[in-house]
């Protein structure tokens, strides 16, 4: 069985899939050359933090920060910004819905995002967001 940290991954990732059905999804990768049509999000592990820690029953308690990057292109009749906007909505709206995802975490929550270009000489407009979502969990044994 997974451990906590790893189910929580593994729904933070389900999340953003159910969120962005259309965009190209991976974890822990280096930043594509090329970013799909349907937009690109690209997860990684980060930080879980230093833990908090109660005792009786002994708990450490994260807050998980989760580096997630979202790419989108621009079409002929959407600009990039406005791509790249509805899927960041698409994102905050799915997690708004499941702020427990599931009951794997306490809370999970999206910071403010911050936007570059990522439009190289001679290649289609397209914008990034780099977006960090914090889950907020519990588990008897850190790395269990």
């Amino acid at each position: 069985m997974p451990s906590k940290r790893e189910q929580v991954l593994q729904g933070v990732s389900a999340l953003l899939k159910g969120a962005l059905p259309k965009a190209a999804h991976f974890r822990n990768e280096v930043k594509p050359e090329t970013i799909p049509t349907g937009g690109l999000v690209n997860m990684d592990d980060g930080d879980p933090g230093e833990p908090e820690v109660t005792l009786n029953p002994t708990t450490w308690i994260y807050e998980h920060a989760i580096p997630v990057d979202v790419a989108a292109l621009k079409s002929r009749t959407v600009s990039a910004e406005v791509r790249l906007d509805a899927m960041l909505q698409a994102i905050g709206a799915t997690v708004a819905a499941d702020r427990t995802l599931g009951g794997l975490c306490d809370y999970l929550m999206v910071q403010a995002a911050t936007t570059e270009p990522l439009t190289a000489e001679g290649a289609a407009v397209s914008r990034l967001a780099l977006v960090e979502i914090v889950a907020v969990y519990g588990t008897s044994d850190p790395l269990n």
